[in-house]
Formats: structure tokens, C-alpha cells, sequence
């Protein structure tokens, strides 16, 4: 076979794995988790000190993505209460605002 007839073999192939591998893997996200020590407060599917990652990207799924995860974004960086409780949640200000995204991304996506 000559390159130029497997080229849009090839091509299609690269489309295909891009539209099926996430921008952000899964397991660096929950590294980043378990680094900024969000861990200690949540977990994937049960609550601890505050609201399960699961019940978190339930309770904000009717926004519009984008607005979903600038919101969480700035509850992770300047932490928030009275929305699950009496427990405030604290300001993680160490944390980048590009990293509190991946976060929220990562949260949102918990539901799937």
C-alpha cells in the first residue's frame, strides 16, 4: 500500500482517539484532589465532612456547563457555606484558578 492510501485511514484514526480521549485524564484530576487535600472533606459517592462529589455535579447539572464550572471553580478557590449546611466550606487560595477549573471539570463529570 502506498502512504497516500492509508493516509485517511490514518487520519480518521487520530480524529476518532482525539474525540474519545478526555482533555483532562480522570486520574489527574483526582491526583489534583488528593494534592490540594479535597479528599479530606469529600468523596466520590458518599458525604464526609461535605457533599459527595456526585451530589455536587447532581445539584448543579440544570446550569449551563460553562456557568457550572465557574461557579465551582470559586467555591473551590474562596471556599462558600450555607448551601449543604451549617459547614463552611474554607478558601483554597494556594490552588490556580486554571487548576480550581480542572476540578470543577472534573467534579461535573463524576455523574457519568
Amino acid at each position: 500500500m502506498t502512504p497516500f492510501k492509508t493516509r485517511p485511514v490514518l487520519t480518521a484514526s487520530l480524529a476518532l482517539s482525539l474525540f474519545f480521549t478526555p482533555l483532562i485524564p480522570a486520574h489527574a484530576s483526582a491526583d489534583l484532589a488528593k494534592k490540594n487535600t479535597c479528599m479530606g472533606c469529600h468523596a466520590m459517592d458518599r458525604k464526609v465532612v461535605g457533599p459527595s462529589y456526585k451530589a455536587i455535579a447532581t445539584r448543579y447539572q440544570s446550569q449551563p456547563r460553562t456557568q457550572m464550572v465557574d461557579t465551582l471553580a470559586t467555591k473551590i478557590r474562596l471556599g462558600g457555606g450555607g448551601v449543604w449546611g451549617v459547614v463552611v466550606m474554607p478558601a483554597n487560595t494556594k490552588i490556580s484558578e486554571a487548576d480550581a477549573k480542572k476540578l470543577a471539570e472534573w467534579i461535573l463529570d463524576s455523574n457519568n
